[in-house]
């Protein structure tokens, strides 16, 4: 799963889902996802796309993640008293805008790159929509 290596901060204050993204043009590959909606999307979901893109890809193509989960999210021990500061990390997540290419592949005719995307789709939890460089 995919978290980073160091961080200044250990925990973040939680932030606004509010804008739209600037990432929104295929780049690197022929055919991406793009998302329609703002979402926090766990390292969890980002590794399970990743598998069921790389199941059909694997030696034809190539794989780009544009999302890095950055963002600690923190969770109080259960049944815990309140006050004594904020809780651990407990996992990671990217802050996804509407607009975000989210992945791209590339190396494969449009049917099947298509039917990638949307099997890979599935696993987010977001209305998506693919799209081709323009």
């Amino acid at each position: 799963m995919l978290l980073p290596k160091r961080t200044k901060f250990r925990r973040q204050h939680r932030g606004r889902l509010k804008g739209v993204s600037n990432a929104n043009t295929v780049v690197f590959g022929e055919y991406g996802i793009q998302a329609l909606e703002p979402v926090w999307l766990t390292s969890r979901q980002i590794e399970a796309t990743r598998r069921t893109l790389t199941r059909y890809v694997r030696n034809n193509g190539k794989i780009w993640i544009r999302i890095f989960p950055d963002k600690p999210i923190t969770e109080r021990a259960a049944e815990s008293r309140m006050g004594s500061g904020k809780g651990t990390v407990e996992y990671w997540v990217a802050v996804i805008k509407p607009g975000a290419i989210l992945f791209e592949i590339n190396g494969l005719d449009k049917e099947t790159a298509r039917k990638v995307l949307k099997l890979a789709s599935y696993k987010l939890p977001i209305k998506t929509k693919i799209i081709e460089k323009i």
